[in-house]
């Protein structure tokens, strides 16, 4: 019998997250416009509102993170910039930020269930928008309020149903196929 030296191993070791089937980049390209679309909607600017088409970009960055998703970010931010009115780059800017801080935590998130990522979530968010607003509150010369935290706030309460919701066509794929 071996001496114990009194090392017990973990309870509990977290092993990353993976999608139960491999996504194609047509589903990603699909699911990334239609959030776009839903950020043109007219109710997109009320406060307290979601920002889809950022969670979309920070869900797929996480995990199926695609050559060319800055590219995505920074012209379909541009785009929205254009059509919200805004500073040229405001939104540009804090998807990008948004991108490179996933792909900085990307290792950590995904060894977290959906409450956990929702914890990362918020600070990435929150960081993101808050340069965003920060350079735009230079070069106005005034304060926008504390809507941003309104919005960052709902993306993150949001995003364990949006997650669920963007792997549940893997799901079924994965329920059906009995292989």
């Amino acid at each position: 019998m071996p001496a114990s030296t009194g090392a017990r191993p973990p309870h509990h070791t977290m092993t990353p997250e993976r999608l139960p089937v491999e996504v194609s980049a047509w589903y990603v390209a699909l699911t990334l416009f239609i959030a776009w679309l839903l950020n043109l909607l007219p109710y997109a600017r009320i406060p307290g509102v979601p920002d889809f088409f950022g969670m979309c970009l920070v869900y797929w960055a996480l995990h199926r993170p695609l050559r060319g998703m800055m590219l995505i970010a920074l012209v379909a931010g541009l785009l929205l910039d254009v059509h919200d009115a805004a500073l040229l780059g405001e939104h540009a800017l804090a998807y990008i930020l948004m991108l490179y801080w996933i792909m900085v935590l990307r290792q950590r998130m995904l060894r977290f269930g959906l409450i956990g990522q929702t914890l990362h979530v918020f600070p990435v968010f929150v960081l993101a928008w808050a340069v965003a607003v920060a350079i735009r509150s230079w070069l106005v010369a005034s304060l926008p309020g504390w809507w941003w935290i309104a919005d960052a706030l709902a993306s993150a309460f949001f995003w364990p149903m949006f997650a669920w919701l963007l792997q549940l066509p893997q799901r079924i794929m994965a329920r059906a196929d009995p292989a």
